[in-house]
């Protein structure tokens, strides 16, 4: 399933060009693109929160994500973000989305979040279900023996979003 935007700031469920559990697009004319067209270059994930926007960075070629950065959802964010697409040749971004009902809020703000980053980037932004990436994330900073679980969960997170839309062959 992807979630696509309809005229209201509420998302729309609608099948996916060829995965049911793929992702979507903010701008369905995008979505209408093969995703494989739409990812030439590095691809950058991004689990949002109010607070904190975890980071993580993948090339197609790979197939790998790694946790990249983990900046403050502040005033100077969109000028960071900027740098970093810059800097990283960034193509996409995978966004982590919540796919059931409950959390209607959080999605609402993740879709004006992701409307702002299309609208001041140009750059296409498709979502990946982040059901349990935090919890996961916190899992494996200690498994590994990290001590800043709170300050790396983020990019963790986005990690594993980016992997796992990695991973089903977007």
């Amino acid at each position: 399933m992807k979630k696509s935007m309809g005229s209201s700031n509420e998302a729309e469920i609608s099948p996916a060009p060829h995965h049911s559990n793929s992702s979507g697009s903010v701008n369905s004319e995008k979505t209408q693109k093969n995703e494989e067209e739409l990812v030439p270059g590095r691809i950058l994930g991004i689990d949002y929160g109010k607070s904190k926007i975890g980071l993580a960075i993948a090339d197609k070629e790979t197939g790998m994500a790694f946790a990249f950065d983990t900046l403050k959802n502040d005033k100077e964010f969109l000028e960071k973000l900027k740098e970093i697409i810059a800097g990283e040749n960034v193509k996409v971004i995978i966004m982590g989305m919540v796919k059931h009902e409950k959390d209607a809020e959080s999605t609402r703000e993740k879709i004006k979040f992701a409307e702002m980053i299309e609208k001041e980037l140009g750059m296409p932004i498709l979502f990946q279900d982040e059901m349990f990436t935090t919890k996961m994330a916190q899992d494996n900073i200690k498994k590994r023996g990290g001590r800043n679980i709170a300050g790396t969960d983020d990019q963790e997170a986005a990690r594993i979003i980016l992997q796992e839309w990695l991973d089903k062959g977007c």
